[in-house]
């Protein structure tokens, strides 16, 4: 990933996701959908203890601070944190490239007290950028940060199996990115490591988008 494409997208990058979900385009197709989804799921529970992976510009997480929910996000492109700090002034926004894992001081914050864990690990349209392998790595840490009984929650490009992505990269031919690697749901589902210690669900909100809930088996 190159944090500075992201530091110069910073200004824009809430308007052009809107007209390419309005468009029905990939790769934001949902994009809108998906955010109320993770939100209306969150906003029933008491205020909660959140981590947003890959926060950007706080699109979701400014919603649910604004609801007095406890905001840590993680980020590596300064620019879209400080688009985010001007929303949520008093959440811990931390720059840190989520692809060599989680920031030190989350280390040595849940180290100290389980109740450093969080209640709920959101992450929309970031973990792409980690392969398939690196993802299944990335997913395993996140659960030892979270709570007993909450869950880690994925908006994405993402799709229920290898087919469906197929046939989206053909309609998308010239458009889509190859150096990006999309979730295929029954290929993450069905890899020991992770059906061992979690479990998993999906549902599709577009042609290229869809939402993964993980929890603690």
């Amino acid at each position: 990933m190159n944090n500075k494409i992201f530091d110069i997208w910073a200004d824009d990058y809430d308007k052009d996701v809107d007209i390419t979900d309005d468009d029905n385009k990939y790769p934001f197709a949902g994009y809108k959908d998906i955010i109320n989804d993770i939100y209306n799921k969150i906003i029933k529970s008491d205020p909660a203890k959140i981590l947003d992976i890959g926060i950007g510009t706080g699109i979701l997480a400014a919603k649910l601070y604004e609801f007095g929910n406890n905001i840590t996000g993680v980020d590596f492109s300064e620019n879209m944190l400080a688009v985010a700090r001007k929303k949520m002034p008093n959440a811990e926004l931390i720059q840190f490239d989520f692809a060599k894992g989680l920031p030190p001081q989350l280390d040595e914050a849940k180290d100290a007290a389980d109740a450093a864990k969080f209640d709920f690990i959101i992450s929309t349209y970031a973990m792409h950028h980690l392969t398939d392998a690196e993802k299944i790595s990335f997913i395993k840490l996140l659960l030892e940060y979270l709570s007993d009984n909450s869950l880690i929650i994925i908006g994405d490009i993402g799709f229920e199996n290898r087919n469906d992505l197929e046939e989206c990269a053909a309609m998308n031919d010239g458009e889509w990115d190859e150096e990006e690697f999309y979730f295929v749901f029954s290929e993450l589902n069905a890899n020991e490591e992770l059906k061992s210690i979690c479990m998993m669900s999906y549902r599709q909100f577009s042609h290229c988008a869809g939402i993964i809930e993980i929890k603690k088996s």
